[in-house]
């Protein structure tokens, strides 16, 4: 790749956000490029049926849903490089992006990153993704209707995860590894009013049994190590995610959780810097609230080199 051109815009990361603002950018007509090290549609490419994603009456997997963004994108001249960003310098005029196919220049940059969830750690745990071990109750709870489910965690999306749930499954069962929960007080009182959710305090899971897929869990108490054996038709984990953030380590505000700080206006501690989808502070990380970032974040990168010119 060429150092000496410069885009007015580069998007780090090629999930429904950053092809969101691809699209718009391009569209605008703005020199824009995508970095992706893999394939279109990050952790949304791994889910089998989306069903909360407009205009698909009758969902769609997200690997299909992220090649028609990427197909969208390109449509009105967003470019896809394939290379893994391995340093940057948000600070500088142009930005600068260095990857493992070469350096690339911007007068904008888009973090589009995203956020992992964070693992049990237990064998078998990524075999048994999609096949009765989830980690969004929104994106994958209606699977689970008139079924029984293991919710795992003790802070707010926990137990928001555990409500959301008990409106579909026969059963659930929140399993938390302490004797009190994280999760705001306002939570409380709507766990206990929930006539099918029972706690398990003090308590890990430390295997998933299996068939092919999740059939049960082996659940050990923290302080006697005592196991028990509880059948089930799916395991939620929410014990919380990190944000995809090294590369900017040092150069932007983060909050306490590691998350790049930046308001609805996507606009980070760093002018002409943005940062869209789970990457960013927000209550709700959803493919469609990630997509609405990309085109806020265009908006205003528009309006920028506008100003900068």
């Amino acid at each position: 790749m060429s150092d000496k051109r410069i885009y007015d815009m580069i998007i780090i990361g090629g999930g429904p956000g950053g092809y969101t603002a691809a699209l718009y950018a391009a569209r605008a007509g703005m020199d824009t490029a995508l970095v992706e090290k893999l394939s279109a549609g990050g952790q949304m490419a791994q889910s089998h049926q989306i069903d909360n994603y407009p205009g698909f009456d009758e969902g769609i997997d997200g690997f299909s849903l992220a090649e028609k963004m990427q197909q969208g994108a390109e449509r009105f001249g967003a470019q896809t490089i394939y290379a893994q960003a391995m340093k940057v310098d948000l600070q500088a005029q142009p930005k600068v992006i260095e990857t493992d196919q070469g350096t690339l220049l911007a007068r904008t940059v888009v973090l589009s990153t995203g956020a992992d969830p964070r693992e049990l750690g237990v064998a078998g745990e990524r075999e048994l993704v999609g096949r009765g071990v989830a980690y969004c109750a929104a994106c994958d709870g209606m699977f689970y209707k008139g079924k029984d489910v293991v919710v795992v965690g003790g802070g707010n999306t926990a137990v928001a995860d555990a409500l959301l749930l008990s409106r579909v499954a026969k059963s659930v069962m929140l399993v938390h590894r302490r004797d009190t929960l994280r999760a705001t007080r306002i939570y409380h009182k709507a766990l206990e009013e929930a006539p099918n959710v029972t706690l398990r305090w003090n308590t890990t899971v430390s295997q998933l049994l299996s068939d092919g897929k999740v059939t049960g869990v082996v659940l050990r108490d923290v302080h006697t190590g005592a196991e028990e054996t509880v059948d089930c038709d799916g395991v939620f984990v929410s014990v919380g995610r990190k944000p995809a953030t090294e590369l900017v380590q040092g150069q932007l505000e983060l909050d306490r959780s590691g998350y790049i700080v930046a308001d609805e206006t996507t606009r980070t501690s760093l002018p002409g810097v943005f940062a869209v989808g789970d990457v960013r502070t927000k209550t709700v990380r959803q493919v469609v609230t990630a997509a609405a970032d990309g085109a806020v974040a265009a908006h205003y990168a528009e309006g920028f080199l506008a100003e900068n010119r």
